[in-house]
């Protein structure tokens, strides 16, 4: 049975991620958290529809009312469900390739699920597939009502032009790129109702081309089409658009440690942020935590995934939170890691700075220099840290006290996560590569 991973459940979608698996999932989350209204969406995948209806099924089965906005972002989904009371059903992989799918489930006013409510789902999930006559899931389908789904999106974008303000990206140049995912109708329609300038590539969804060789995880062709327009940046989405990679004006790759640290230090500047402290993951730079520490900036450090860092956000009464990935978190107008939010705030604050991003990015900090390195697995390692515990504290003292060594299972895929941090990228990038072969020669031999 799939679990839940560090954001809701993935797998190779109509074989791994079944139609009856994901008609389940719905109807249990559904009677174990008592959704009586529930917002649903997905993104671009050709797998989409099918488990879109598999979800409505369950749904049905349980008694909910679904809302259903077809194709439409993660963030907008939340806010949506925030906005009318109600929980969210996702359908999205996020930035896998387009054979995988998901589901990502929110509760009740649109909020992260928690350890626990994960866990009765898959407590009941399973003592339905070990009883399995207990329960039968409607055969039905309800209509595909997507009457109020402008309305809906509408008020999303509404929702974020009252967040950054009318305008206030006037005078700004921007290449936004979708990801062929599912941004590609809502983002250059509010970045242009906020008045920039804007160039639109990977917006053409096919059902295969999601997040291929485009987006936040492959920027390259964004670097371009900024260099080529001259704009003054860039924007970079996932397939579901709740995470952004920045460009600056050269072409130059701006990560989400960046885009949060300049928001940290701007609301800090303007006693936005609260108590003075931002939420990040083991996988954050060294230099932000130098950068932060520098300008009395407090830093909460949680396991990767912004469920937990909305968990360790919510815990404190905070409102800024995120990963390195570009998953960032404003809590005040959020309830989940929104691009679009995130990205139109940071240019509102280049236009409001009259700088360059280049310029205002360099100040805000210096990347420690890192290598990341993905070793697939044939089968999952959920503590590598300890397997590899000897050969992790071997690279560590090669490193001379400068730098830092992070093994993690990745929460989404078969895979192992080496990071490393050093004084010099070369030396990351030897050491990095050192132990990433030691573990695929160790996990490739059991």
């Amino acid at each position: 049975m799939l679990r839940f991973g560090t954001d809701g459940v993935r797998g190779v979608a109509l074989h791994e991620l079944t139609e009856d698996f994901v008609a389940s999932l719905a109807d249990v989350a559904a009677h174990e958290l008592g959704f009586d209204e529930v917002v649903i969406g997905r993104d671009t995948r050709e797998s989409g529809p099918a488990l879109a209806a598999a979800v409505k099924r369950g749904l049905h089965t349980a008694g909910a009312r679904v809302i259903d906005l077809g194709v439409a972002p993660t963030p907008t989904v939340a806010s949506v469900a925030a906005s009318l009371g109600a929980a969210a059903v996702v359908v999205t992989a996020s930035h896998n390739p387009y054979a995988d799918n998901g589901i990502k489930i929110f509760g009740i006013g649109g909020g992260k699920l928690s350890d626990a409510q994960q866990l009765r789902i898959e407590q009941r999930l399973a003592h339905e597939a070990a009883t399995p006559d207990t329960r039968s899931l409607s055969t039905e389908t309800p209509p595909n009502d997507i009457s109020q789904r402008d309305e809906l999106i509408v008020g999303y974008g509404n929702h974020i032009t009252s967040a950054v303000g009318a305008n206030a990206l006037a005078g700004l140049s921007i290449v936004v790129d979708c990801a062929n995912g599912a941004f590609s109708e809502i983002a250059p329609r509010v970045l242009v109702g906020l008045g920039a300038q804007v160039t639109v590539i990977h917006d053409e969804p096919n059902g295969r081309n999601i997040n291929e060789a485009c987006g936040a995880t492959h920027v390259g062709s964004l670097c371009e089409a900024v260099r080529l327009h001259a704009a003054d940046l860039g924007l970079a989405f996932d397939g579901d658009g709740d995470r952004v990679i920045a460009v600056d004006h050269r072409g130059t790759p701006i990560s989400g440690d960046h885009i949060l640290a300049l928001s940290a230090i701007d609301m800090a500047a303007s006693r936005k942020l609260t108590h003075d402290t931002v939420v990040v993951t083991v996988m954050t730079n060294a230099g932000f935590h130098s950068a932060m520490r520098d300008r009395g900036i407090g830093v909460v450090t949680t396991p990767v995934g912004d469920r937990n860092v909305l968990a360790a956000m919510e815990e404190r009464g905070l409102v800024l939170g995120g990963e390195q990935s570009g998953h960032i978190i404003h809590r005040q107008f959020a309830t989940t890691g929104d691009g679009l939010l995130a990205g139109a705030l940071l240019a509102a604050l280049v236009a409001r700075s009259g700088r360059r991003l280049h310029d205002l990015a360099k100040e805000a900090m210096t990347l420690l220099p890192q290598s990341l390195i993905n070793v697939s697995t044939p089968k999952r390692i959920d503590d590598p840290a300890t397997t590899f515990a000897d050969e992790i504290r071997d690279v560590e003292e090669s490193l001379g006290g400068v730098g830092r060594v992070l093994l993690r299972a990745s929460g989404t895929e078969s895979m192992v996560r080496v990071m490393v941090e050093a004084a010099t990228q070369e030396g990351a990038d030897a050491a990095a590569q050192s132990l990433a072969e030691t573990v695929e020669r160790r996990l490739g031999s059991l």
